[in-house]
């Protein structure tokens, strides 16, 4: 008489199982036999090495109309009341978490700045069973049990590769690597989860901790922001420039003996020092242009071109006028021709009697005569 399987159940207390073979020890299922899935499990029938059935969490009365896979690969004439021998699968569908990753070999990006440079990076995913189904036909042979460690590895490959791939097409700067990392878990998640769904997996989250570069560039972006500092100028970088190489000369002695050494070096520490005095000392401000000047008519003093009193003498800086008396335009006092009609300013003589008379006068007012 064959014994059949009462109560068909797995209470998980392990962290890292995803997959646990049911120990049937001899015993087969029928009509009797109960089955019960938790949550965060999914429970597999697999028959002569074909998946028969997916059951997700519950309660189950194993009867012929709810195994329909089974019932027709088994090819039972009567109902379920034959007990017929099954492997049974539970399947871990909670989520697995800080999976770590890391890379062995550095990340190779092209820099807008500083060209091409090496860049390392750690963090951590999760990732769970989506499709229990699948997941067994693509990664779960025949054993007794499957750990998370076991498939590790291959995840943090595809993961790694869907990072590497981001970041050299990011054409992001070295220096805002650290500013996009959340950018670059959604594009690594995007681009590898159809990997993942091809093994009946779910990539949950991605955690890119830090990104790293090599420790010259690090001193070259400590370098430029010091720089920075100093103020973005060619002759300060130039200064400095020179000031390192004084120093590495000074380090080297083999260049015209002990005594060229200590030389250079004395020479450097004082050269250095006067170089860095140079380069910190504040620019002289530039000196604003010069106010235009005007002369004062009055005492000859150059005063600004913009005051209207002399601050020498006191009177005004605007020029005593008169009127041409041939076209009645404003002349200066002291012209000798308008500038309007061109006739002579100043005294003139009558003609007739040799009076003195004011310049464009028309008659004389001695004798009336005309001019």
């Amino acid at each position: 008489m064959a014994l059949y399987l009462k109560l068909v159940e797995w209470k998980d207390d392990s962290k890292n199982t995803l997959v646990y073979r049911y120990p049937v020890n001899g015993k087969d299922i029928n009509h009797k036999s109960k089955l019960t899935v938790r949550e965060s499990q999914a429970a597999v029938f697999v028959y002569k090495g074909e998946i028969a059935d997916v059951f997700l969490p519950g309660q189950y009365d194993l009867k012929t109309e709810i195994l329909p896979i089974l019932s027709k690969l088994a090819g039972w004439k009567y109902g379920f009341q034959t007990p017929i021998t099954v492997d049974i699968y539970f399947v871990n569908t909670r989520q697995f978490t800080n999976i770590k990753w890391g890379t062995q070999n550095p990340i190779l990006m092209r820099d807008p700045e500083f060209g091409v440079i090496r860049v390392r990076g750690f963090g951590a995913f999760s990732f769970r069973v989506k499709d229990p189904g699948v997941f067994l036909k693509e990664l779960f042979g025949t054993g007794a049990s499957y750990q998370t460690q076991d498939v590790a590895d291959y995840l943090k490959t595809i993961v790694l590769s869907g990072i590497t791939d981001a970041v050299g097409e990011s054409k992001v700067s070295a220096v805002d690597l650290a500013g996009n990392t959340l950018e670059f878990n959604e594009i690594v998640k995007a681009s590898v989860q159809g990997k993942f769904k091809e093994m009946g997996l779910a990539l949950v989250n991605l955690f890119i901790e830090n990104m790293s570069v090599p420790k010259e560039v690090e001193e070259a972006f400590d370098q430029r922001s010091k720089l920075g500092i100093l103020g973005d100028k060619t002759d300060v970088m130039a200064k400095i420039a020179a000031a390192e190489a004084m120093k590495d000369a000074a380090k080297n002695p083999g260049m015209g003996g002990a005594m060229m050494g200590a030389g250079v070096g004395m020479g450097a520490g004082v050269n250095i020092g006067a170089m860095m005095a140079e380069a910190l000392r504040p620019s002289a401000p530039a000196q604003a242009p010069a106010e235009p000047q005007k002369v004062c008519p009055a005492c000859g003093a150059s005063v600004s071109a913009k005051v209207k009193f002399c601050p020498e003498c006191g009177k005004t800086m605007a020029e005593e006028t008169a009127k041409c008396p041939a076209c009645g335009e404003p002349v200066k006092k002291t012209a000798k021709f308008c500038p309007n009609c061109g006739a002579k300013l100043g005294k003139k003589v009558c003609t007739n009697c040799g009076a003195e008379m004011e310049g464009g006068t028309k008659f004389c007012p001695e004798c009336g005569a005309k001019q």
